[in-house]
């Protein structure tokens, strides 16, 4: 039987023959568990399709092929049980906020928009060694002094300026200063 494992997942043929075998079974298995019929076929997808990944895990003395099969369709829907867990608390979180009034909306896409320059300068910065980036953020975008950029990073201010130094000369073609850019 190891043999037939190994050619499903390899051989068209072998897997449509195993598939025919078993997605009868494998559909009452999962229809038994799952109410709703278009998540019981995504599941016996699913099923089918860890079945090739993990063919070469079958084992004939440890049990049966249907066995075998069972086991992976329970992981598989163990696996969308805690998908749906995570998805159903995600949005019981999401539920108790306050949903946005389009002047809320007005007000975000202005903000969203006058963030602009400093989200352009941000993305500049992202390929500065994370020490000089972490100071010249600081610094640039939210207006820091470099003594309280070095108290934020919690770093001495000669090290900070020595930090804000480097990453400035890397980067004197970009215009840094973010004048009309509130915090």
């Amino acid at each position: 039987m190891r043999r037939k494992q190994v050619e499903i997942a390899t051989d068209p043929v072998a897997f449509e023959a195993f598939y025919r075998r078993h997605v009868d079974a494998i559909t009452r298995f999962l229809a038994r568990r799952v109410e709703d019929p278009h998540t019981v076929a995504d599941l016996v997808a699913e099923v089918f399709v860890a079945v090739l990944d993990s063919a070469h895990t079958y084992r004939a003395s440890r049990g049966s092929e249907i066995a075998w099969l069972y086991g992976v369709a329970r992981n598989t829907l163990s696996a969308e049980r805690r998908r749906a867990f995570r998805e159903t608390r995600l949005a019981d979180r999401v539920s108790g906020r306050r949903l946005l009034d389009s002047d809320d909306v007005a007000r975000l896409e202005e903000r969203i928009d006058a963030e602009g320059r400093a989200r352009r300068a941000l993305e500049a910065m992202a390929g500065l060694p994370e020490g000089e980036r972490a100071v010249l953020e600081l610094v640039a975008i939210d207006q820091l002094t470099v003594t309280e950029a070095a108290q934020a990073l919690g770093i001495r201010q000669g090290t900070a300026r020595v930090r804000l130094h480097r990453a400035r000369r890397v980067l004197r073609d970009i215009p840094l200063v973010m004048e009309g850019t509130t915090g």
